[in-house]
């Protein structure tokens, strides 16, 4: 099971940091997703950890301005959002796979979601 919390409204600038608390998944031996949905558009892939060599892959549109973490301890996973824009507001979804993952961060390589969490930019 994964449960996102953390999502709200932030200004523009504002940074918001959102978790997804974890059950029945060791997680040190899954991959890792973050990912978003707009109304209207497909769901993006924001932070993907690959378990086999542990490098996380950010896609241009949010490097350095996004970055995901895990507490093993605590069975949860974090992802932190700065410098948060109007073009950011989404559903946010943590996801966890144990199998192949491609290069391209994307939602085909994730079996197991969250239910998401809502993530509104205004001023």
């Amino acid at each position: 099971q994964l449960v996102e919390s953390g999502g709200g409204l932030v200004q523009p600038g504002g940074s918001l940091r959102l978790s997804c608390a974890t059950s029945g998944f060791t997680l040190e031996s899954f991959n890792i997703g973050w990912f978003r949905q707009a109304p209207g558009k497909q769901r993006e892939g924001l932070a993907c950890f690959d378990s086999r060599d542990g490098s996380t892959y950010y896609p241009y549109s949010v490097k350095g301005r996004f970055t995901a973490s895990r507490d093993s301890a605590k069975n949860t996973l974090y992802l932190q959002l700065n410098s948060l824009k109007p073009e950011d507001p989404a559903v946010y979804y943590c996801a966890v796979d144990n199998g192949l993952m491609d290069d391209d961060c994307s939602p085909t390589d994730f079996e197991y979601w969250g239910q998401g969490t809502q993530v509104t930019v205004s001023s």
